[in-house]
């Protein structure tokens, strides 16, 4: 594709592409095909001029060479890339804007005193409706306001204020609504599926398989802990099923034989083989849009508090309006208290600072349900932390197999890999990840099998019991006991390694050796929340106590819990709560589950399990735990915004009612200064918070 470069710096082009203007969904295929090239870190397109802001940490020549390379036509993106994408819309958004601005501005300048004297008043009739809405609710809020501010305006004879008052309140509710909207497309737009494999039925056998292979009517398998990937109808097995997302239920649902399951739900007990019903598409973005648009969990306390004190405050500007004109029987003077009101800051200000900073993490990798749990991180003293997939690295490695019953271990590490593969966890990754690299690879050998949360896997093999696990489960719920003769070879296993037990038929099997590396720089992010507030650091963790000490040494934690259950780190999250504290939890499987829902703030990591992922109020990505530090500092930003724009609005706002009293500003420079400053707040709103 032919293009030239317009600018450049160090790590940075832009280019222009040899055509007139991009559709939506060329400039769409871009992005994604720039973002999916090795050494290009970021991609912006401009549809409007056919060009592109490219940032690269390569070589500059590589970058010329996949423009070169390009064929803009034979790019492959996924539908559901380009049905979700933004771009139209808030091209749109931004349309709408320009014409108000010019049809505003062009109706002052060419239509006849007369002619736009009539249209004034019949733009004001809008506004009328609104008010007689909101009183027919008995319900005195900003419509109210804005309706009597203009009609009065219009009584005296001053039409221009009543017009101006009129295009700015227009503009601030467009782009309220363009921030609302966008905000909230992004965010549903990370919380979308990325369905990378399934387990598909066919022939009596399961195999996986790639989701986008996926067609109506194939047999998908769905166990506990996963995302049920499309919608579809249950056409055996039962389980319960987690629809919060979808529906707000609290519960899950009991889903079984005939019943409907919609995609992005999860599993939470049993296992059900479903019938798909629907591939692809938007439906499950635009469920996620409704379930944030209506959920109370975008508003921080703060919001909601500026929010309730702006229809709080109608009444009184009404009362003030009526007293001044009591008082000094001067109509500009009480139109000017009704020009400047508090309320139309407050509810424009507020939410857009909120919603541009869950639009701001998102930039960072971080997908934040809601403004309350910013307000959240942001007040927190205590972090608890899963140890195994959120301290140490999700991708633990296998370093041996010792066998305890004189069979192969590859054999044996054969086997464990066909129970685990079934499970969405690190440690069974791990395990099928060593039997690939060896070539040890198997058909089912077992049958249905059991997974027990934050305990292990239960089966049969051959009509033979077999059990794959924790300490505790093989060896304290399972009664599996040391074939004998051994002892001295089981107490010499190297405490450094976690320990994966299996079992068979009673008696211990293997042994499967784990290292589980520490995320980098983990010690260094810990150290850094404690100089942000954060001072009370935990962790906790299924592992043994040797594990559990060595690695707590490592990253500078002194209080941390080994051998716990799910239930335990529910129960610790409870009692220091209890105690005062506002608490995040940081996890990754489903064991952390009940945690994440306990917290304030329950913090999931992007690779962990789906249901971590669903149940959790933010999750964040996977490299370092870093981006803990920079949520925490947006969220330090974001409050210290919110109190900022809170006394802003109160203080110009006290101002300019003064000085209309004192009759140093008339009505219309009053509303102008007061409108200018809502938008001009607004838009200082949408601005970053962070400065890298």
């Amino acid at each position: 594709m032919k293009f030239t470069i317009k600018h450049e710096l160090p790590g940075r082009l832009r280019v222009h592409f040899s055509l007139r203007r991009l559709s939506f969904a060329q400039a769409d295929s871009l992005v994604y095909f720039l973002q999916m090239q090795e050494g290009i870190s970021a991609v912006k397109v401009y549809e409007r001029t056919a060009d592109a802001v490219i940032r690269f940490d390569c070589g500059r020549e590589r970058v010329l060479s996949i423009l070169r390379s390009l064929r803009l036509n034979e790019i492959e993106v996924p539908e559901a890339y380009l049905d979700n994408s933004s771009r139209q819309a808030e091209a749109a958004y931004f349309d709408r804007i320009v014409t108000q601005t010019v049809m505003n501005y062009g109706r002052k300048l060419l239509l006849p005193k007369p002619v736009w004297t009539a249209w004034t008043l019949l733009r004001s009739a809008r506004f009328l409706v609104r008010a007689i809405r909101a009183i027919r609710r008995r319900r005195l809020e900003v419509p109210v306001l804005d309706a009597i501010a203009i009609h009065a305006s219009l009584l005296t004879g001053d039409y221009a204020t009543a017009s101006s008052v009129m295009f700015l309140l227009d503009i601030g509710d467009t782009i309220e609504e363009w921030t609302h909207k966008k905000s909230v497309d992004d965010l549903a737009r990370r919380m979308s599926l990325n369905i990378s494999s399934v387990w598909l039925l066919k022939d009596g056998g399961e195999t996986q398989v790639d989701g986008d292979s996926i067609q109506e009517g194939d047999r998908v398998v769905v166990r506990m802990g996963n995302l049920i990937p499309f919608d579809g109808e249950v056409v055996s097995g039962e389980a319960m099923v987690n629809q919060s997302a979808m529906t707000g239920e609290a519960l899950p649902v009991r889903k079984d034989t005939g019943k409907s399951v919609f995609a992005g739900t999860i599993v939470e007990e049993g296992e059900i083989v479903v019938m798909v019903k629907k591939v692809g598409g938007t439906g499950r973005f635009d469920q996620i849009v409704r379930m944030i648009e209506d959920s109370e969990k975008l508003k921080s306390s703060l919001e909601s508090k500026a929010e309730h004190l702006a229809d709080r405050l109608v009444p009184y500007t009404l009362g003030g309006a009526a007293l001044v004109y009591f008082l000094t029987r001067d109509i500009s003077k009480a139109v000017s208290v009704l020009m400047v009101d508090y309320s139309c800051a407050l509810k424009l200000a507020m939410p857009i600072s909120v919603l541009s900073a869950i639009r701001e993490a998102a930039r960072y990798n971080i997908t934040v349900k809601g403004g309350r749990f910013l307000e959240e991180v942001s007040e927190a003293d205590t972090i608890v932390f899963d140890k195994t997939g959120t301290i140490t690295k999700a991708q633990p490695k296998v370093v041996d197999v010792i066998s305890f019953n004189g069979e192969d271990p590859d054999e044996l590490l054969r086997e464990a890999a066909c129970l685990e593969e079934h499970f969405p966890h690190s440690i069974a990754n791990a395990v099928v990840a060593a039997a690939l690299e060896k070539g040890l690879h198997h058909d089912e050998l077992h049958s249905d099998v059991e997974y027990i949360v934050a305990h292990g896997i239960s089966t049969l093999i051959g009509n033979k019991k077999a059990v794959i696990g924790s300490y505790h489960f093989v060896f304290e719920d399972e009664k599996v006991l040391i074939p004998e003769g051994i002892k001295q070879k089981y107490d010499s296993l190297p405490k450094e390694y976690s320990h994966l037990y299996y079992a068979k038929e009673g008696t211990l099997a293997a042994v499967i050796l784990i290292e589980d590396p520490l995320r980098e720089g983990v010690g260094e992010v810990i150290h850094s929340l404690r100089e942000m507030g954060l001072s009370h650091a935990v962790m906790m963790t299924g592992d043994s106590e040797n594990t559990a000490r060595s690695i707590a040494g490592h990253i500078g934690i002194s209080e941390y819990y080994a051998d716990v259950l799910p239930e335990d780190k529910a129960g610790y999250v409870e009692r220091v709560k209890a105690d005062g504290s506002h608490v995040i939890m940081v996890g990754d499987g489903i064991n952390d589950s009940p945690a994440l829902s306990a917290a304030d703030v329950g913090i999931a990591i992007s690779d962990g399990t789906e249901i971590a992922r669903q149940i959790a109020d933010v999750t964040i990505g996977a490299e370092g735990l870093s981006e803990l530090i920079r949520l925490r500092r947006l969220s330090d930003a974001l409050m210290k915004r919110i109190r900022f724009n809170y006394r802003a609005i109160l203080s110009f706002n006290t101002s300019l009612i003064v000085l209309g009293l004192l009759g140093i500003l008339p009505p219309a420079v009053s509303a102008l200064l007061h409108n200018t400053s809502t938008v001009t707040l607004g838009l200082k709103s949408m601005t970053g918070l962070l400065d890298d």
